[in-house]
């Protein structure tokens, strides 16, 4: 098979593992002469999206997609129908440098079937990295998806190498994980992620104190959840996400909608999940991460544990908890600004530093970049005052939802 073939087969089946941002790693580049690429900002065949951002694209492939394991929401599983092929190491490396010289891609996302053994796959995968870095001095971005099960020598050495690692966890619940994914162990999953905080903790102690750290994925490591498979609530994947962040500081928790596969078993779903569903978790784990909710606070006051698909989960929480409203912009704390609906951190920030020199009008939303339909019914304003009969009305939830749309014929 030559590797224009292989390239199309494996490149297709590396497409569902959505976690392959690259941002977060050390600055380098090659403007002194020495070596090839940059982990430099700015350049926008997969296209990832920063935190801030920023388009990023990778080449994004599997070594192979043989695989001993039978997981059944995995289309690369052992006992799928399908087309198999595999990479060498020195193809993906020839391959990563061409592309990267036609200006196509900024850096590499490399996954893999498990062959043989943990060991050998992630030794295959962290031989690719090795090669790029020690022979041909490839000063891009390397994100490489380890295997729980393999050697510590091995997760270290990837570390080196790499710029971002990740395992992913695949399910939120370790029973759905039993079923779907007999051959994979929970507890060898949450152990290597262990292990590689401590070894980004050394880093980061090392460097806090002024000396030179041994290298170690700068990027820190990430994961992948896949939405949909199993009967979890939003609630239960978010309490998990809540779990990893805190116990292992992951940079990120992907959620992936499941996708129906062919000859799926029948333990799995007919058709898939919203898109809205993952779009809405994600929405979620921002507010999480840098908007100071709780889960609890998230999915409190729905019965079913999920989150409503047709408003965002901050305006679902403002709209439950209208006590706490009309907050009066002017003097609210950074905190209480951070839960207005429409108002983001950029945004919070803006106000802050505005309301310092004059007070905010309702004319300064717009300059602001404050949706002002969104904002005006839970702000005051040094003009703006929202009349209670709205802020206390059933219908106002119904004001921020889409409009219904008559569906057209296509002709």
């Amino acid at each position: 098979m030559d590797v224009e073939r292989k390239l199309e087969i494996l490149a297709d089946a590396a497409k569902y593992d959505a976690s392959c941002a690259s941002s977060g790693t050390e600055q380098r580049d090659s403007s002194d002469g020495k070596g090839l690429g940059s982990t430099a900002p700015g350049m926008g065949i997969c296209h990832s999206y920063a935190p801030d951002g920023r388009c990023i694209s990778l080449l994004k492939v599997l070594l192979t997609n043989a695989c001993n394991y039978d997981c059944l929401y995995c289309v690369n599983r052992a006992s799928s129908n399908v087309r198999r092929a595999r990479f060498t190491v020195d193809e993906v490396v020839k391959l990563t440098l061409d592309f990267y010289r036609r200006n196509y891609i900024e850096g590499l996302f490399l996954s893999s079937g498990i062959i043989r053994s943990a060991d050998y796959t992630m030794e295959q995968v962290v031989s690719v990295a090795r090669k790029l870095r020690e022979q041909h001095h490839f000063r891009g971005y390397i994100h490489l998806k380890t295997i729980p099960e393999a050697d510590d020598a091995l997760i270290a050495e990837a570390g080196k190498y790499a710029d971002r690692l990740s395992i992913n966890i695949e399910m939120p619940e370790e029973t759905s994980l039993a079923k779907f994914a007999p051959e994979k162990d929970v507890r060898a999953i949450r152990r290597t992620m262990g292990r590689l905080r401590l070894k980004l903790d050394e880093a980061a102690e090392a460097r806090a104190t002024k000396t030179k750290p041994p290298r170690f994925a700068p990027a820190g490591q990430s994961t992948q959840m896949i939405v949909g498979a199993d009967s979890a609530s939003d609630n239960t994947i978010l309490k998990t996400s809540a779990n990893l962040y805190g116990a292992y500081r992951l940079k990120r928790v992907y959620y992936s909608a499941f996708s129906p596969i062919p000859d799926a078993s029948r333990a799995l779903p007919l058709i898939a999940p919203p898109l809205v569903r993952e779009h809405r978790l994600y929405q979620a784990d921002w507010l999480m991460r840098f908007y100071g909710f709780d889960v609890g606070e998230i999915v409190d006051g729905t019965a079913s544990g999920m989150l409503p698909l047709d408003i965002d989960p901050k305006l679902a929480w403002a709209l439950r908890h209208r006590e706490r409203f009309p907050l009066d912009v002017n003097r609210a704390s950074r905190e209480e600004l951070l839960r207005v609906p429409g108002f983001g951190r950029k945004a919070v920030d803006r106000i802050i530093a505005t309301r310092r020199i004059s007070a905010i009008r309702t004319a300064d939303l717009a300059r602001l970049h404050i949706p002002r339909n969104k904002a005006l019914p839970f702000i005051v304003l040094s003009d703006h005052r929202p009349s209670a009969r709205l802020l206390d009305a059933e219908g106002l939830a119904e004001r921020f939802k889409p409009k219904a749309t008559q569906l057209g014929f296509g002709f």
